[in-house]
């Protein structure tokens, strides 16, 4: 029998090194640690990729989360191919996101059926269901495999090609029944089912919450999305790489990410198409990242306090004018003032505006009225008995869940779960710079808040620093934009996964090449739909007033989880 000590040299042996994929040694890590389960190699451009049998799904993924320490499944994408559906479990190592494994999964097209993951990774269970929902895939063992984002009563699987565009659609209004009707815990008490949204108040966007209460306290709350389903996937896919999908980023996270969201885009198909920034331009856009980062949570901040006591006086409206101020800048600098378009490929559209010194001045005044405003904050929400009352203990996230969730940016971050893309897989400008990755460990909604708090202060160093680099940057030399063909035309059947951390957390893009200058598949992994997910766990056994505070937390924004 071997020692504990031995054992975990014996595990450490069979350790996927990913960084190596190249070499020849991530082809023997994984003989070793998963044999003949491997039917073919599918590597990705920035990951190894295996593909392995449809019932041997939930080994495999056992194997590579407690052997490998894959943890994060990050996204699931489905797709159809002439011969074949396809699933594709895109995972990661919270540990070192670098560490990346793509596991493809084929099954038949007249019977496209698989092994769910969600025995595996939670967060499965509403990727699988929106695999099943638009591509029609399905998934054994799921615990509950039903439509997600259209309504049951739905015709076909619209990412299918079979799938019938002219067919009329029907959707008929369905009673709601207790999902927990006959099954109380305790015969004396009395549940009443609640609908909670889809209105705007309280669910920030169109939201809907089924909740069963007992009495005020919640048995179980399942959050109901798709109201806003708007095809940002299909308009991408039938645009073009080199022009016509980078306007559409901006409107995912509509609240001010839009520059967060560009970047997530343009460094898919920028390593797609092997296209090197200039440095001046990844300053730059370092720069207006964290300008967007800020001006997002000052809104949630400010919305967050109208949640949780109320207040629309003094601390909504001082969110709102911060977050006014930053657009002020960012307005100056891209053009617009929301939907920005002002990242390309190979840089960003133009300099900074002119003259220089008045914008960097003006965005340096921004900067030094920060402090004095986040003691501003702090006096009236973090050191509010009322407000501590409502978020401290409200809304508990355990790490684990956390990652059993694939939840990202601050909601895993205000659980202790030390996870940044910006730092953990670099990209930009951010290595270059001194910050610091905020973390808190009290896993509640209170932590969630002072994560965003630090987070804009960390936004603001970055922002200064880059200002600094700007000043004093060489004339000759401040290249925008790198020499990109006019039509980019990728090699067909290339395939990538790429991600930045948004402001919501790991906002990523796969896309599959077929040799056009237009994406085969475009896929979003948006933060908000595997942060939302976790909404169950959060609410479970507390008062409903607190799942309203666990709602407003999160700071999802259903446009970018419906998309």
């Amino acid at each position: 029998m071997s020692t504990g000590s031995e054992s975990e040299a014996l595990e450490a042996d069979v350790r996927i090194d990913t960084a190596n994929a190249g070499d020849g040694r991530i082809e023997a890590d994984l003989e070793d640690l998963l044999g003949e389960a491997i039917l073919a190699r599918d590597d990705h451009l920035n990951a190894p990729g295996i593909v392995v049998r449809p019932d041997e799904v939930v080994d495999v993924l056992e194997t590579l989360r407690e052997r490998a320490d894959f943890d994060h499944c990050a996204c699931v994408t489905a797709q159809q191919y002439p011969d074949r559906f396809e699933t594709i479990y895109h995972l990661r190592s919270y540990a070192d996101p670098t560490r990346e494994l793509s596991v493809v999964v084929p099954t038949a097209v007249d019977d496209p059926v698989s092994e769910s993951a969600s025995s595996v990774y939670r967060t499965a269970e509403w990727h699988e269901r929106e695999a099943y929902d638009l591509v029609g895939i399905e998934f054994e063992d799921h615990p509950d495999l039903r439509r997600i984002l259209l309504p049951e009563t739905w015709q076909g699987h619209p990412l299918a090609r079979d799938y019938d565009r002219t067919k009329p659609q029907v959707v008929t209004l369905s009673e709601h029944a207790n999902p927990i009707a006959g099954d109380e815990r305790d015969p004396e008490s009395e549940t009443m089912f609640l609908n909670i949204g889809p209105h705007h108040p309280s669910t920030h966007g169109v939201l809907h919450v089924k909740a069963v209460l007992d009495g005020e306290t919640v048995v179980d709350a399942e959050p109901d999305i798709g109201y806003i389903h708007r095809c940002e996937e299909q308009m991408c896919q039938q645009s073009t790489y080199r022009h016509q999908i980078m306007p559409y980023p901006d409107r995912w996270d509509w609240v001010s990410s839009g520059l967060l969201n560009e970047w997530a885009y343009a460094r898919a198909a920028e390593d797609l198409a092997d296209i090197d920034v200039p440095e001046y331009a990844q300053v730059i856009r370092t720069m207006g990242a964290e300008l967007s980062r800020m001006a997002s949570h000052f809104i949630a901040l400010g919305t967050y306090a109208l949640d949780v006591v109320g207040e629309f006086t003094v601390a909504f409206q001082y969110a709102m004018r911060d977050r006014e101020l930053v657009l002020d800048i960012l307005e100056e600098l891209t053009g617009q003032r929301m939907m920005f378009n002002y990242l390309r490929l190979g840089g960003v559209a133009w300099d900074l505006p002119e003259p220089r010194e008045e914008f960097v001045g003006r965005t340096r005044d921004l900067l030094a009225e920060l402090p004095a405003k986040i003691d501003e904050y702090h006096d009236l929400l973090v050191g509010n008995e009322i407000f501590q009352l409502r978020c401290v203990d409200t809304g508990v996230l355990e790490p684990d869940v956390a990652k059993d969730y694939g939840c990202t940016g601050p909601v895993a971050r205000g659980s202790g779960v030390d996870y940044d893309l910006r730092r953990d897989d670099p990209y930009g400008y951010y290595p270059n710079l001194e910050w610091d990755v905020v973390t808190e460990g009290g896993c509640d909604n209170y932590a969630r808040v002072l994560v965003r708090m630090r987070e804009v202060e960390e936004s603001a160093k970055i922002v200064a620093q880059c200002l600094d680099l700007l000043e004093e940057w060489p004339e000759d030399d401040r290249e925008v934009q790198a020499n990109v063909p006019r039509t980019l035309k990728p090699d067909a059947d290339v395939e990538i996964y790429r991600a930045v951390e948004a402001a919501k957390g790991e906002l990523g893009i796969y896309i599959r090449t077929d040799g056009t200058e237009t994406p085969a598949r475009f896929k979003i992994r948006s933060p908000c739909f595997s942060n939302l997910s976790v909404l169950p766990e959060l609410a479970r056994g507390e008062y409903v007033a607190d799942l309203i505070a666990s709602i407003g937390s999160l700071d999802c924004i259903m446009g970018e989880v419906d998309r």
